[in-house]
This record gives structure tokens, sequence and C-alpha cells, in this order.
């Protein structure tokens, strides 16, 4: 079996409705770090951005204070969507209006990386304004609209050649 050369990256932002230590905010900060627990332990997972205190709720690439910024990386997005979505995961995201306000543009953004490497915060804003600017593409993309990683768009190539 070969060892993929590139890694999934990704980035996820949510402008919260009041701040961490709101009496409103309580039910998703006492979830966080079992959150967190549950993505470390996910197969698949590589890395995920984050201080000393074992989250990513005081890092902050926007003007605005209340916007979160979440980032792993994962070496598939099977891997990445088994997480969101058929986890413990899916049930804090199912109850995000509780704490989060509605989206008016994209705030996930997909990519891949070479393995090893670790995208900052900057990038990730990045991606997600590439998003918002160009809609998915091999660059960056969404769950909805995935594009393989180039390792494997090179194997298909070279799949052909034969």
């Amino acid at each position: 079996m070969q060892t993929t050369q590139y890694h999934l990256a990704q980035i996820n932002i949510a402008r919260i409705l009041a701040p961490l230590d709101d009496p409103i905010m309580a039910g998703f900060v006492t979830q966080l770090d079992a959150i967190n627990a549950i993505a470390d332990a996910s197969p698949g997972f590589v890395w995920r951005l984050q201080t000393d205190e074992g989250n990513a709720t005081a890092i902050n690439v926007y003007e605005d204070n209340r916007i979160l910024i979440n980032m792993s990386v994962w070496k598939t997005v099977e891997a990445l969507h088994q997480y969101t979505y058929r986890s413990a995961h899916n049930e804090v995201f199912k109850d995000r209006k509780k704490w989060f306000e509605p989206h008016s543009s994209h705030y996930m953004a997909l990519w891949w990386i070479p393995a090893g490497h670790i995208p900052s915060p900057e990038e990730g804003k990045e991606k997600l304004g590439l998003l918002s600017q160009n809609g998915p593409t091999p660059e960056v993309f969404t769950f909805k609209q995935q594009f393989p990683s180039p390792d494997t768009i090179e194997v298909i190539r070279e799949g052909k050649k034969r």
C-alpha cells in the first residue's frame, strides 16, 4: 500500500453569540475538552490547532474577537467526515445555533497539504477567502464538492499511461 504524500487540512470558523465566560456559552465550553479528545483519538487524525490550554479559543486572526477558529489535519476526507458527522461531535454540531450566529458566507474550507506541513491560522483564513471568492476548486473545497489529493491524481495519471 502506497503511503500518502498529502493530508487534508480544514478550517472552520464561527461567531459566538456572547463571550466564552457568558452563561449562554456554558454548554459549548463544558463540552470543548471532551470533543477535542475525541478528535485527538479519532482514526486518521494528525494535528489540531491549540494553545497550552488544549483548544484554540484564544487564537484570533480576525478583527472580531468573537470569531472562533478551529483547524485540524487529517489523513483523508473520510476520516474527517467520520469524526464530524459520525462521532459525538455531531451532537455538538447539531446544537450550534445555541452558541453561534448563522453564517453569511463560507465558514469551512478543506485543502490538501504535503504530509508533515502544519497550516497556520493565516493560511486557513486565506483558504476561506479563496473559497468565498472562487467557490470550490482543487485548491480549496468543501465536503459537498470535493477534489482528490494530488497524489491520487498522480496515481490515476500513471495508470492511464500503462
